[in-house]
């Protein structure tokens, strides 16, 4: 039995925070397979796992001699801290010979952590979560199909089902994340090299099912893509989705207004302004074409994952993606299905054993959005 090392973090939006680590506690809990101890430095927040049977540690993700003194004597630590903590919560694994598993999309958090894992006995995988994440295990398995793989496209977004405000958005997620993803430079390749590519730049329109979207450039989606498939194909990219017209709104704030300056600023007022929302619907979008037994060809995949509108314990799709990727990492590695030491790349996980997987079937899942039952 694995003895796993929750740790999560406070602040945060209770979307991405108290709610996702709940999920993910509750779906290790139930197995059986674990012994989960979530870390946090809420007494409130522990009092509602703990009346769940689940144990509890109350200490402060930042204080990172406090954080090594919780997660000592675990086996692994599965760490949903905000992006800019990762670092910490990965050094203090390495500290204490934990397996470490996280959701970040910073690429720099990234690189560091790779870094350490080069003198690390333990296996490190960040990046667990849907993008990066899901949408690279998907994008490295239909290229593999190929003999010569010319293009790569991903798409993902999390969105709301009931766009009503002028972004057309609503909070599904850690504010701290996507204001992060919007204002970093953005990894690619381009004509078989790599570039770094502007953040909000790009832009393009789609429909799918008959709906309109627009994406564009946004940090951190490709994981080790670019690294994996270098000389490999002449163009991979990554791309937000959302609503036609998001885009020109968040250049307006971010550049006309000069809040990428004052990023701060930014994310108080779309928490005090924008609406959270249970009610999203996460899109997957993948396109690969190349050359397969002499013909050019192009496959496609494409998931619609939809909120769970339960009663008693409602579900929104990004928690419901997030933690179902994360929670078939750590399975698939208790399985012995990924390599057991070093640096885990998402694409070292195999399509079909992630969807095979208990967790991952919930990308099986399309039912459609229902409002408030």
């Amino acid at each position: 039995m694995t003895r796993l090392a929750r740790m999560i973090s406070v602040g945060v939006d209770v979307l991405r925070g108290f709610g996702l680590v709940l999920l993910v506690s509750r779906l290790l809990h139930a197995t059986g397979d674990y012994q989960v101890t979530v870390l946090d430095k809420s007494a409130a927040y522990l009092k509602v796992l703990a009346g769940e049977g689940i144990a509890t540690a109350e200490v402060d993700s930042e204080n990172k001699a406090a954080l090594v003194a919780g997660i000592r004597g675990k086996d692994a630590v599965v760490n949903a801290l905000p992006y800019h903590l990762a670092i910490n919560a990965a050094e203090a694994a390495l500290e204490c010979g934990c397996h470490y598993f996280d959701l970040t999309e910073d690429v720099a958090a990234t690189k560091a952590i790779m870094e350490m894992s080069k003198s690390a006995k333990t296996a490190f995988m960040p990046q667990c979560g849907l993008a990066p994440g899901f949408i690279g295990i998907v994008a490295h398995h239909l290229a593999k199909q190929f003999d010569e793989v010319r293009d790569v496209q991903m798409r993902v977004g999390a969105l709301p089902a009931f766009p009503t405000n002028k972004l057309k958005y609503n909070l599904t997620w850690s504010v701290d994340g996507l204001i992060n993803e919007y204002c970093h430079p953005c990894e690619a390749i381009h004509g078989g090299e790599f570039i770094s590519a502007l953040p909000l730049e790009g832009l393009e329109h789609f429909s799918l099912d008959g709906t309109e979207y627009e994406a564009f450039n946004t940090s951190g989606g490709l994981g080790t893509l670019c690294e994996t498939w270098a000389g490999k194909v002449r163009n991979l990219d990554y791309k937000t989705v959302r609503y036609p017209g998001h885009r020109d709104l968040m250049k307006f704030l971010l550049e006309d207004l000069a809040l990428a300056g004052d990023q701060e600023k930014l994310k108080d007022i779309m928490r005090k302004s924008m609406p959270a929302t249970m009610q999203d619907v996460v899109l997957v979008f993948v396109t690969v074409s190349g050359m397969k037994n002499g013909q050019l060809l192009q496959e496609v995949f494409a998931r619609k994952i939809f909120a769970d509108r339960d009663v008693k314990a409602p579900l929104s799709a990004i928690q419901i993606t997030t933690a179902a990727g994360i929670c078939t990492a750590v399975d698939l590695f208790r399985e012995g299905k990924l390599p057991k030491s070093g640096f885990i790349r998402q694409e070292d996980v195999a399509l079909p054993d992630f969807l095979a997987n208990r967790f991952g079937k919930a990308y099986e899942q399309l039912r459609q959005v229902q409002s408030i039952a």
